[in-house]
């Protein structure tokens, strides 16, 4: 981490990130913050976000979406991505390591870690849906 001079923006990013429950686009980071640093621009965010990526700080996400998401959440954990909003929420299910152990006896790999995603719909997406068939 010394590498890197102490910046406050970087340190607000940080904390707007560990703070949200989301898994915000990088747009999203700038939109929250511009107000507040009044010189910021998308370059500086991206900068920053990669400089907390270098330090173990945060991580990216990439669901094939148009956009990558950054997590704060840097320790292992599953996610659920809704198929209708997007939205993205760490399941605080424990992570299976039986998994890497299977993947280590059955193949000629090695696995050290994980990654899994479930798809479906969210809680507010099927009440909405709920509601719009009670409606019709």
């Amino acid at each position: 981490m010394g590498k890197y001079k102490r910046s406050r923006q970087r340190e607000r990013i940080l904390e707007l990130l560990r703070d949200t429950g989301r898994h915000p686009t990088a747009e999203w980071v700038y939109n929250e913050l511009k107000e507040e640093f009044p010189g910021l621009s998308m370059g500086t965010v991206y900068r920053n976000l990669s400089v907390l990526m270098d330090q173990g700080l945060i991580n990216r996400i990439d669901f094939g979406s148009t956009f990558d998401r950054f997590d704060a959440n840097t320790g292992p954990h599953y996610h659920f991505v809704c198929d209708q909003c997007g939205a993205i929420t760490d399941l605080e299910i424990p992570v299976d390591p039986s998994l890497n152990d299977r993947v280590n006896r059955t193949t000629p790999f090695t696995a050290r870690r994980h990654r899994i995603e479930f798809y479906g719909i969210c809680s507010r997406c099927e009440q909405l849906s709920r509601l719009q068939e009670e409606r019709t």
